[in-house]
């Protein structure tokens, strides 16, 4: 698990990364703490998240679109308008 918690260190500097184990499930607890030692996020990581390099890399993604809405570089309206024009666009490919 520490090079899992290495590897989510690295893709996510400059913020800190620590990965506790819930002893009552297979889950996970990690916490992201900016360089001031505020901690900026906190979630819920499935361990399946930190074992399939698939889902690992979407955890990453996720949480990397969420540090830009929470620096501000990331409004949430234009995550939507993204996803809404990705949708146009596959249906008329089907079509």
């Amino acid at each position: 698990m520490d090079n899992i918690s290495l590897l989510l260190s690295e893709a996510l500097t400059p913020y800190q990364v620590t990965l506790t184990s819930r002893h009552a499930s297979a889950d996970f607890d990690l916490q992201l703490v900016d360089p001031a030692g505020d901690t900026v996020l906190q979630r819920s990581v499935k361990a399946s998240q930190l074992h399939d390099q698939r889902l690992l890399i979407d955890l990453v993604d996720g949480i990397q679109r969420d540090l830009r809405i929470h620096e501000g570089r990331l409004q949430p309206c234009v995550i939507a308008a993204l996803k809404h024009a990705r949708q146009g666009r596959a249906q008329i490919v089907a079509a």
